[in-house]
Parts: C-alpha cells; structure tokens; sequence
C-alpha cells in the first residue's frame, strides 16, 4: 500500500467547499470510499499532517451534528 497526494483525486470527484473570502483552511480529514481491484467496497481515512486526534474528534462530532441538524452558521442566527 502507497501514500498518496490526494488533492488531485477530491477534484476528479468534484469535492468542493464554500469558503469565504480570506478563509485559510488549516487541517481536513477526508473519508474516501474506495472500490478495490478485487470489487470489495472499502472505506480509507486520510487526515492531514498537522490534525491531532483531539481536533480530530472534535471535527468528527461536528461533522454528525452537521449531517444530522444541519449548518446554521453564527451570522445566521441572529
């Protein structure tokens, strides 16, 4: 198994993200669903390399409120 820069892959598959002008992306934790040579389904965790697993944690739970809620962002909840 090799490492693999992934940047190039998430823009084949037309991965995009709203940012705000000014906005610096500092880490990301991608969860890929790969199809294997032999047709199995997998699923490959990729995090970048300054990500802690507290951070790490903390945007796992965000990401299940997200999906499970909904974003409402802070401006929008006045």
């Amino acid at each position: 198994m090799a490492e693999n820069q992934i940047g190039q892959l998430l823009d084949s598959l037309g991965v995009t993200a709203e940012l705000d002008d000014g906005d610096m992306p500092v880490d990301a934790h991608v969860l890929l669903r790969v199809v294997k040579a032999d047709g199995t389904t997998s699923l490959v965790k990729a995090v970048s390399e300054s990500l802690d697993w507290i951070t790490l944690l903390g945007m796992l739970t965000a990401a299940l409120k997200i999906e499970n809620d909904g974003y409402v962002s802070a401006r929008e909840e006045d």
